[in-house]
């Protein structure tokens, strides 16, 4: 099939590429071309902004494809330009939604698709774009016009991955445990959670692509091995062979002191993120997660091994004054008298 990704460069969209081309697909991706594309020949690379919506309908005019893959839509408007582009011309469109889309607390844990609601709360505004994307995408479905897909990843890891840890910190996580440095853990770490890895993930897009069971359809697809957040530290010690020290501060707290970085914890990661994936594995066949937290973990390892990737002294000073802090109030409780 001819299958056009809009993105094609990120984390998972360049997982997506790589197994669309495995499967014998025949791809095109479509991106500001900011990024050079390891792909050589086997794409077809299509340069533009698509913020511009008046010249990405015209650089799509001319390009065909059964199925249309878009990981850059993050709100209403973003979906509705490709939606209008590509009614009439594309068979398929599957949309990259997040599993943040939901509202909290959950209905249900596991959690399952048709339980749950979508979020309603503008102050957190990545998953209040993503619900109100939906929102849109499930009039168009009802309207019946273009096949809909949708699918609603967790916190995804991998190759490229630049959210790994409470501090989106990456590879500070393996710089501080190697030096003895304590690691920040929001609230007390035994949120249970599934980490998910892109390769993973990846093999959920690739399987809705024509796959008419998931027409009108929304999906999540996440690992399913069951952990805490805390493990994520725990476990990064374990492949470096060192036990990792970590202090704990409540995700509210944190939100307070940089609300750019910390929403998320808030917002989302303070609630049970385990998911039933019955549905996605009903519907797309193909789609088994196998990787599991420490081979994933290894993975990351390696890759920061490889490039020389480099300490954000930023954020290593921010969690340093964050223990810091811990270890100040720590010390005034200690003394508390009443």
């Amino acid at each position: 099939m001819k299958v056009l990704v809009l993105g094609g460069t990120g984390l998972i969209s360049s997982q997506i590429v790589e197994q669309l081309l495995e499967a014998g697909h025949d791809v095109s991706v479509f991106n500001r071309g900011l990024r050079s594309l390891p792909y050589g020949d086997r794409v077809r690379s299509i340069v533009g902004d698509k913020t511009d919506a008046a010249g990405f309908r015209q650089t799509m005019s001319g390009v065909q494809a059964d199925a249309v893959i878009d990981m850059i839509s993050f709100n209403a408007e973003d979906a509705q330009v490709t939606v209008e582009t590509f009614r009439g011309s594309a068979g398929q469109l599957i949309f990259c939604s997040s599993s943040a889309a939901y509202k909290r607390p959950y209905r249900s844990v596991p959690i399952r698709e048709e339980a749950e609601e979508l979020f309603d709360d503008p102050s957190f505004g990545y998953a209040f774009g993503k619900a109100e994307m939906e929102r849109y995408l499930q009039r168009v479905i009802t309207e019946g016009e273009v096949p809909v897909t949708i699918i609603r990843p967790s916190l995804t890891y991998g190759i490229g991955a630049a959210n790994l840890g409470v501090l989106r910190q990456n590879y500070n996580i393996v710089h501080r445990i190697r030096s003895g440095k304590p690691l920040v853990m929001f609230g007390d770490g035994t949120t249970p959670w599934s980490f998910t890895f892109a390769p993973d993930l990846a093999k959920a897009f690739v399987g809705a692509v024509g796959n008419e069971r998931t027409f009108g359809q929304a999906y999540h697809a996440t690992s399913e091995e069951v952990h805490i957040w805390q493990d994520l530290y725990t476990v990064f010690g374990e492949v470096l062979g060192i036990e990792p020290h970590i202090v704990h501060i409540s995700s509210d707290l944190l939100k307070t002191a940089d609300p750019a970085l910390f929403s998320h914890l808030y917002y989302e990661k303070s609630y049970c993120g385990l998911f039933d994936n019955t549905k996605a594995k009903r519907d797309i066949p193909g789609f088994r997660p196998t990787i599991s937290l420490k081979e994933g973990l290894k993975m990351m390892l390696g890759w920061y091994e490889r490039e020389g990737h480099r300490v954000d002294e930023t954020k290593d000073r921010l969690e340093d004054r964050l223990v810091q802090l811990h270890g100040e109030w720590s010390r005034q409780l200690a003394g508390l008298k009443y």
